[in-house]
């Protein structure tokens, strides 16, 4: 008779150090007051805003958009300054964002017509909020 071999344990899950667990959630909320000033950008440029951080399985939308015939996907993106924001949406996480857009498109009969478009809001410390449009109109 042979004896059932034994898997190793895995080792403990190693908490978190303070200052760790401080910087995630310090990050988090820097994260949902930048949706919320690009949101309120977005209106007083007459968008009516859709909906935030919408799951799909492709991915999150930050926000969901309209004005008029446009359907906008809105990434949100805060770094120390406003280029290094722009940069920081990677071509796989636009085809992401596209393919969410999609998605949402299909999933509500009421938006059907509407063009899909990627935009992006960027946000640096002591900068006014940009809103680039039509990063990868469809």
């Amino acid at each position: 008779m042979t004896r059932p071999r034994l898997r190793p344990r895995p080792p403990p899950p190693v908490a978190k150090r303070p200052w760790r667990q401080g910087l995630g959630s310090r990050s988090f909320r820097q994260g949902h007051a930048a949706e919320w000033i690009a949101a309120a950008l977005l209106m007083a440029k007459g968008y009516q805003i859709l909906g935030f951080r919408l799951k799909t399985p492709e991915g999150e939308i930050d926000i969901l958009a309209r004005r008029g015939r446009i359907l906008a996907v809105v990434e949100v993106k805060r770094r120390p300054d406003l280029e290094t924001a722009r940069l920081a949406l990677r071509p796989e996480q636009q085809a992401r964002l596209l393919r969410a857009g999609r998605t949402v498109l299909r999933q509500r009969p009421a938006l059907k017509g509407l063009r899909l478009r990627i935009d992006m809001v960027t946000l640096a410390p002591g900068r006014f909020p940009r809103h680039l449009r039509g990063r990868g109109e469809v």
